[in-house]
Protein backbone atom coordinates (compact mmCIF):
# COMPACT_ATOMS: atom_id res chain seq x y z
CA UNK A 1 0.00 0.00 0.00
CA UNK A 2 0.81 3.76 -0.39
CA UNK A 3 0.97 5.87 2.61
CA UNK A 4 1.75 9.63 2.64
CA UNK A 5 2.89 10.68 5.81
CA UNK A 6 3.06 14.43 7.33
CA UNK A 7 4.73 15.29 10.69
CA UNK A 8 5.54 19.34 10.77
CA UNK A 9 8.40 19.43 13.92
CA UNK A 10 11.44 17.49 15.30
CA UNK A 11 9.23 15.54 17.52
CA UNK A 12 6.75 13.92 15.33
CA UNK A 13 9.90 13.06 12.95
CA UNK A 14 11.00 10.65 15.91
CA UNK A 15 7.40 9.07 16.43
CA UNK A 16 6.78 8.84 12.74
CA UNK A 17 10.44 7.59 11.67
CA UNK A 18 9.79 4.51 14.26
CA UNK A 19 5.62 4.00 12.75
CA UNK A 20 7.39 3.53 9.35
CA UNK A 21 9.73 1.14 10.58
CA UNK A 22 6.64 -0.85 11.43
CA UNK A 23 4.38 -0.20 8.86
CA UNK A 24 6.88 -1.91 6.93
CA UNK A 25 7.60 -4.75 9.05
CA UNK A 26 3.74 -5.06 8.99
CA UNK A 27 2.93 -4.25 5.47
CA UNK A 28 6.01 -5.58 2.85
CA UNK A 29 4.90 -3.84 0.08
CA UNK A 30 4.54 -0.75 1.87
CA UNK A 31 5.60 2.95 0.21
CA UNK A 32 5.96 5.79 1.72
CA UNK A 33 6.22 9.39 0.62
CA UNK A 34 5.20 12.48 2.83
CA UNK A 35 7.24 15.61 4.74
CA UNK A 36 8.81 15.19 7.85
CA UNK A 37 12.27 14.82 8.83
CA UNK A 38 15.77 12.94 8.67
CA UNK A 39 14.68 10.23 10.93
CA UNK A 40 11.63 9.74 8.85
CA UNK A 41 14.26 9.91 5.53
CA UNK A 42 16.20 7.38 6.85
CA UNK A 43 13.49 4.92 8.35
CA UNK A 44 12.44 4.71 4.12
CA UNK A 45 10.27 8.00 3.46
CA UNK A 46 10.40 9.40 0.06
CA UNK A 47 10.86 13.48 1.86
CA UNK A 48 9.18 16.11 0.15
CA UNK A 49 9.98 18.58 2.50
CA UNK A 50 11.83 19.60 5.74
CA UNK A 51 9.66 20.42 8.60
CA UNK A 52 12.54 23.13 9.34
CA UNK A 53 11.42 24.92 6.49
CA UNK A 54 7.53 25.03 8.46
CA UNK A 55 8.85 25.34 12.14
CA UNK A 56 6.39 28.37 12.95
CA UNK A 57 5.64 28.58 17.00
CA UNK A 58 3.11 31.06 17.96
CA UNK A 59 0.03 32.63 17.01
CA UNK A 60 1.75 35.39 15.89
CA UNK A 61 4.48 33.92 14.10
CA UNK A 62 2.02 31.55 12.26
CA UNK A 63 0.11 34.79 10.97
CA UNK A 64 3.30 36.98 9.86
CA UNK A 65 4.52 33.63 7.82
CA UNK A 66 0.69 32.96 6.13
CA UNK A 67 1.91 33.37 2.62
CA UNK A 68 4.53 30.74 3.10
CA UNK A 69 2.27 28.28 5.20
CA UNK A 70 -0.50 28.74 2.57
CA UNK A 71 2.14 27.87 -0.16
CA UNK A 72 3.07 24.64 1.72
CA UNK A 73 -0.03 23.96 1.43
CA UNK A 74 -0.67 24.23 -1.70
CA UNK A 75 2.63 22.43 -2.44
CA UNK A 76 1.65 19.02 -0.55
CA UNK A 77 -1.99 18.88 -1.57
CA UNK A 78 -0.62 18.76 -5.56
CA UNK A 79 1.98 16.30 -4.20
CA UNK A 80 -0.58 13.80 -2.38
CA UNK A 81 -2.96 14.18 -5.92
CA UNK A 82 0.17 12.86 -8.47
CA UNK A 83 1.01 10.15 -5.65
CA UNK A 84 -2.38 9.08 -5.61
CA UNK A 85 -1.76 6.90 -1.93
CA UNK A 86 -4.27 4.31 0.02
CA UNK A 87 -4.21 6.39 3.04
CA UNK A 88 -2.62 10.17 4.70
CA UNK A 89 -1.33 10.03 7.75
CA UNK A 90 -1.21 13.31 9.71
CA UNK A 91 1.29 13.35 12.98
CA UNK A 92 0.45 16.13 15.44
CA UNK A 93 0.97 19.22 13.86
CA UNK A 94 -2.64 20.09 13.46
CA UNK A 95 -3.01 23.97 11.65
CA UNK A 96 -1.31 22.48 8.65
CA UNK A 97 -2.70 19.15 8.86
CA UNK A 98 -6.31 19.59 9.51
CA UNK A 99 -6.21 21.07 6.15
CA UNK A 100 -5.28 18.16 4.78
CA UNK A 101 -7.10 15.91 6.22
CA UNK A 102 -10.02 18.16 5.28
CA UNK A 103 -8.36 18.05 1.38
CA UNK A 104 -7.75 13.97 1.61
CA UNK A 105 -11.45 13.62 2.61
CA UNK A 106 -12.51 15.31 -0.56
CA UNK A 107 -10.05 13.79 -2.68
CA UNK A 108 -11.98 10.16 -1.29
CA UNK A 109 -8.41 9.31 0.68
CA UNK A 110 -8.56 7.51 3.55
CA UNK A 111 -7.20 9.61 6.40
CA UNK A 112 -5.44 8.33 9.57
CA UNK A 113 -4.28 11.15 12.66
CA UNK A 114 -1.26 9.60 14.26
CA UNK A 115 -0.98 11.59 17.65
CA UNK A 116 -4.36 14.19 18.17
CA UNK A 117 -4.46 17.66 17.40
CA UNK A 118 -4.63 18.82 21.23
CA UNK A 119 -8.20 20.16 20.67
CA UNK A 120 -9.03 19.18 24.30
CA UNK A 121 -6.68 21.70 25.10
CA UNK A 122 -8.60 24.47 23.24
CA UNK A 123 -11.27 24.78 21.13
CA UNK A 124 -13.01 21.65 21.75
CA UNK A 125 -15.61 22.06 19.15
CA UNK A 126 -13.13 20.92 16.68
CA UNK A 127 -13.53 17.61 17.18
CA UNK A 128 -16.96 17.51 15.16
CA UNK A 129 -14.22 18.63 11.74
CA UNK A 130 -11.92 15.73 13.21
CA UNK A 131 -15.19 13.23 12.82
CA UNK A 132 -16.18 14.17 9.27
CA UNK A 133 -12.29 14.77 7.91
CA UNK A 134 -10.39 11.59 9.66
CA UNK A 135 -11.35 8.27 9.38
CA UNK A 136 -9.46 6.53 12.25
CA UNK A 137 -7.61 8.49 14.87
CA UNK A 138 -4.75 7.07 17.30
CA UNK A 139 -3.80 8.60 20.39
CA UNK A 140 -1.27 8.15 22.56
CA UNK A 141 -2.40 10.76 25.68
CA UNK A 142 -4.61 8.01 28.21
CA UNK A 143 -7.27 10.51 28.62
CA UNK A 144 -8.19 11.26 25.39
CA UNK A 145 -10.21 8.08 24.74
CA UNK A 146 -12.84 9.60 27.12
CA UNK A 147 -12.48 12.98 25.96
CA UNK A 148 -13.43 11.86 22.26
CA UNK A 149 -15.78 9.35 24.07
CA UNK A 150 -17.68 12.16 25.07
CA UNK A 151 -18.31 13.22 21.50
CA UNK A 152 -19.66 9.53 20.49
CA UNK A 153 -15.91 9.22 18.72
CA UNK A 154 -14.46 6.05 19.12
CA UNK A 155 -10.34 6.48 18.59
CA UNK A 156 -7.79 3.90 19.24
CA UNK A 157 -5.27 4.69 22.42
CA UNK A 158 -1.83 2.80 21.40
CA UNK A 159 0.46 3.95 24.57
CA UNK A 160 2.73 6.71 24.38
CA UNK A 161 5.86 6.60 22.36
CA UNK A 162 7.66 8.59 24.73
CA UNK A 163 7.37 6.12 27.57
CA UNK A 164 8.67 3.54 24.77
CA UNK A 165 12.14 5.76 23.57
CA UNK A 166 12.46 6.66 27.27
CA UNK A 167 12.19 2.46 28.43
CA UNK A 168 14.69 1.30 25.81
CA UNK A 169 17.20 3.79 26.40
CA UNK A 170 20.62 2.16 27.15
CA UNK A 171 22.54 4.74 28.94
CA UNK A 172 25.76 6.12 27.16
CA UNK A 173 28.36 4.95 30.22
CA UNK A 174 31.30 7.19 29.54
CA UNK A 175 28.91 10.34 29.21
CA UNK A 176 30.44 12.41 31.56
CA UNK A 177 33.82 11.96 29.72
CA UNK A 178 33.04 12.42 25.84
CA UNK A 179 31.72 15.42 26.99
CA UNK A 180 34.37 16.56 29.41
CA UNK A 181 32.04 17.30 32.52
CA UNK A 182 32.72 17.05 36.09
CA UNK A 183 32.81 13.74 38.13
CA UNK A 184 32.11 15.52 41.58
CA UNK A 185 29.89 18.17 40.64
CA UNK A 186 26.15 17.24 39.99
CA UNK A 187 24.50 17.93 37.12
CA UNK A 188 21.47 20.51 36.13
CA UNK A 189 19.65 19.64 33.05
CA UNK A 190 18.65 22.66 30.64
CA UNK A 191 15.91 21.85 27.74
CA UNK A 192 15.66 24.73 26.73
CA UNK A 193 13.46 23.55 23.71
CA UNK A 194 14.09 22.70 20.16
CA UNK A 195 12.76 25.86 17.87
CA UNK A 196 14.83 28.92 17.70
CA UNK A 197 11.62 30.61 19.22
CA UNK A 198 11.82 28.59 22.22
CA UNK A 199 15.66 28.67 22.64
CA UNK A 200 15.83 32.57 22.53
CA UNK A 201 12.71 32.91 24.83
CA UNK A 202 14.03 30.46 27.55
CA UNK A 203 17.58 30.25 27.75
CA UNK A 204 19.11 33.58 29.17
CA UNK A 205 16.40 33.57 31.65
CA UNK A 206 17.40 29.78 32.85
CA UNK A 207 20.70 30.26 33.06
CA UNK A 208 20.29 33.60 35.11
CA UNK A 209 20.36 31.50 38.10
CA UNK A 210 23.78 29.96 37.92
CA UNK A 211 24.99 31.61 40.65
CA UNK A 212 22.65 30.32 43.20
CA UNK A 213 23.87 26.82 42.46
CA UNK A 214 27.83 26.72 42.27
CA UNK A 215 27.82 23.39 43.60
CA UNK A 216 26.19 22.33 40.45
CA UNK A 217 27.41 22.14 36.53
CA UNK A 218 24.68 23.32 34.22
CA UNK A 219 24.28 21.50 31.02
CA UNK A 220 22.33 22.33 27.82
CA UNK A 221 20.71 19.79 25.98
CA UNK A 222 21.56 21.22 22.06
CA UNK A 223 19.87 20.04 18.65
CA UNK A 224 22.22 19.32 16.15
CA UNK A 225 20.17 21.26 13.45
CA UNK A 226 21.56 24.67 14.74
CA UNK A 227 24.96 24.99 14.22
CA UNK A 228 27.82 25.00 17.68
CA UNK A 229 28.00 29.12 17.11
CA UNK A 230 24.35 29.43 17.66
CA UNK A 231 24.90 27.88 20.82
CA UNK A 232 27.75 29.13 22.29
CA UNK A 233 26.30 32.78 22.02
CA UNK A 234 24.66 32.09 25.68
CA UNK A 235 28.24 30.85 27.10
CA UNK A 236 30.67 33.90 26.99
CA UNK A 237 29.88 34.48 31.07
CA UNK A 238 28.40 31.16 32.06
CA UNK A 239 31.36 28.84 31.36
CA UNK A 240 28.30 26.23 30.85
CA UNK A 241 28.49 23.03 28.77
CA UNK A 242 26.17 21.98 25.48
CA UNK A 243 25.83 18.43 24.44
CA UNK A 244 24.17 17.93 21.05
CA UNK A 245 21.69 15.01 20.62
CA UNK A 246 22.13 13.65 23.86
CA UNK A 247 19.00 14.52 25.94
CA UNK A 248 18.70 11.32 27.17
CA UNK A 249 21.84 10.30 28.37
CA UNK A 250 21.92 13.72 29.85
CA UNK A 251 18.37 13.15 32.03
CA UNK A 252 19.52 9.82 32.83
CA UNK A 253 22.59 11.37 34.77
CA UNK A 254 20.92 14.53 35.87
CA UNK A 255 20.19 15.82 39.19
CA UNK A 256 17.04 18.10 38.71
CA UNK A 257 16.10 19.85 35.22
CA UNK A 258 14.54 23.11 34.08
CA UNK A 259 12.35 22.32 31.04
CA UNK A 260 10.41 23.98 28.43
CA UNK A 261 6.65 23.18 28.47
CA UNK A 262 6.36 20.16 25.96
CA UNK A 263 7.01 16.71 25.11
CA UNK A 264 10.43 17.23 27.50
CA UNK A 265 8.60 17.24 30.33
CA UNK A 266 7.13 14.10 30.05
CA UNK A 267 10.45 12.54 29.02
CA UNK A 268 12.10 14.42 32.33
CA UNK A 269 9.13 12.62 34.27
CA UNK A 270 9.75 9.29 33.01
CA UNK A 271 13.62 9.78 33.87
CA UNK A 272 12.22 10.36 37.47
CA UNK A 273 14.32 13.51 37.37
CA UNK A 274 13.15 16.20 39.66
CA UNK A 275 11.71 19.57 37.16
CA UNK A 276 10.66 22.76 36.91
CA UNK A 277 8.54 23.60 33.52
CA UNK A 278 9.13 26.55 32.20
CA UNK A 279 7.68 28.73 29.14
CA UNK A 280 7.10 31.90 27.78
CA UNK A 281 6.06 33.14 24.26
CA UNK A 282 5.62 36.56 22.60
CA UNK A 283 2.99 38.94 24.50
CA UNK A 284 0.76 38.77 21.82
CA UNK A 285 0.98 35.08 21.50
CA UNK A 286 0.33 34.48 24.98
CA UNK A 287 -2.50 36.93 25.16
CA UNK A 288 -4.46 34.80 22.59
CA UNK A 289 -3.75 31.72 24.58
CA UNK A 290 -4.74 32.54 27.19
CA UNK A 291 -8.19 33.28 26.26
CA UNK A 292 -8.67 30.04 24.43
CA UNK A 293 -6.68 27.27 26.32
CA UNK A 294 -9.39 25.12 28.16
CA UNK A 295 -7.14 23.15 30.79
CA UNK A 296 -5.39 23.98 33.89
CA UNK A 297 -1.79 22.84 32.73
CA UNK A 298 0.44 23.00 30.27
CA UNK A 299 2.85 20.48 30.84
CA UNK A 300 2.06 17.12 29.86
CA UNK A 301 2.93 15.63 33.20
CA UNK A 302 0.12 17.69 35.38
CA UNK A 303 -2.13 16.43 32.58
CA UNK A 304 -2.02 13.43 32.43
CA UNK A 305 -1.46 12.97 36.50
CA UNK A 306 -4.90 15.35 36.21
CA UNK A 307 -3.18 17.45 39.36
CA UNK A 308 -0.38 19.26 39.85
CA UNK A 309 2.65 17.28 39.89
CA UNK A 310 5.57 19.62 38.57
CA UNK A 311 5.45 23.71 38.98
CA UNK A 312 4.64 25.26 35.84
CA UNK A 313 6.40 28.99 35.47
CA UNK A 314 4.79 30.55 32.88
CA UNK A 315 5.09 34.05 31.46
CA UNK A 316 5.34 36.34 33.89
CA UNK A 317 6.35 33.99 36.72
CA UNK A 318 9.30 32.90 34.69
CA UNK A 319 11.90 35.00 36.30
CA UNK A 320 15.26 34.15 37.79
CA UNK A 321 13.79 34.42 41.58
CA UNK A 322 11.05 31.97 40.82
CA UNK A 323 13.02 29.81 39.25
CA UNK A 324 15.87 29.45 42.24
CA UNK A 325 13.21 28.58 44.71
CA UNK A 326 11.61 26.14 42.74
CA UNK A 327 14.87 24.45 41.77
CA UNK A 328 16.12 24.45 45.27
CA UNK A 329 12.74 23.04 46.67
CA UNK A 330 13.02 20.18 44.25
CA UNK A 331 16.79 19.83 45.03
CA UNK A 332 16.51 19.86 48.59
CA UNK A 333 13.26 19.92 49.98
CA UNK A 334 13.09 15.90 50.71
CA UNK A 335 8.71 16.11 50.83
CA UNK A 336 8.27 17.71 47.94
CA UNK A 337 10.73 15.75 46.06
CA UNK A 338 8.92 12.69 47.22
CA UNK A 339 5.84 14.65 46.20
CA UNK A 340 6.75 14.82 42.80
CA UNK A 341 8.30 11.53 42.72
CA UNK A 342 4.81 10.16 43.90
CA UNK A 343 3.08 12.04 40.40
CA UNK A 344 5.45 10.54 38.19
CA UNK A 345 4.69 7.00 39.38
CA UNK A 346 0.90 8.12 38.63
CA UNK A 347 2.01 9.06 35.54
CA UNK A 348 3.61 5.85 34.27
CA UNK A 349 0.75 3.82 35.43
CA UNK A 350 -1.97 6.06 33.25
CA UNK A 351 0.17 5.66 30.29
CA UNK A 352 0.66 2.18 30.48
CA UNK A 353 3.00 -0.16 28.91
CA UNK A 354 2.65 -0.63 25.04
CA UNK A 355 4.91 -1.05 21.96
CA UNK A 356 2.97 2.28 20.58
CA UNK A 357 4.42 2.42 16.95
CA UNK A 358 4.53 -1.65 16.62
CA UNK A 359 0.77 -1.09 17.89
CA UNK A 360 -0.63 1.85 15.84
CA UNK A 361 1.18 0.07 12.84
CA UNK A 362 -0.66 -3.13 13.09
CA UNK A 363 -4.24 -1.50 13.81
CA UNK A 364 -3.63 1.12 10.34
CA UNK A 365 -2.96 -2.21 8.24
CA UNK A 366 -5.50 -4.29 9.96
CA UNK A 367 -7.89 -0.88 9.27
CA UNK A 368 -6.45 -1.08 5.44
CA UNK A 369 -7.11 -4.48 4.81
CA UNK A 370 -10.41 -4.49 6.16
CA UNK A 371 -11.81 -1.97 4.44
CA UNK A 372 -10.06 -2.33 1.02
Amino acid sequence: MKYYIIAGERSGDLHASNLIKQLRKQDPEAQVRGWGGDMMQEAGMDLVRHYQEMAFMGFLEVIKNLPKVLGFLSEAKADMKRYQPDVVVLVDYAGFNMRIARFAKKQGIKVFYYISPKIWAWNQGRVHGIKKAVDRMFVIMPFEEDFYGRFNYKVDYVGNPVNDSVTDHVPTTDFRLKNKLYNNKPIIALLPGSRKQEIENMLDVMLSVLPSFRDYQFVVAGVSNFPKEYYEQYNKDTNIKIVYDQTYDLLASAKAALVTSGTATLETALFGVPQVVCYKTSPVSYAIAKRVIKVPYISLVNLIADKPVVTELIQDDFTAKQIVAELKKVLFDNYYAKKQQEGYALVREKIGKFRTAERAAELMVQYLQEEK
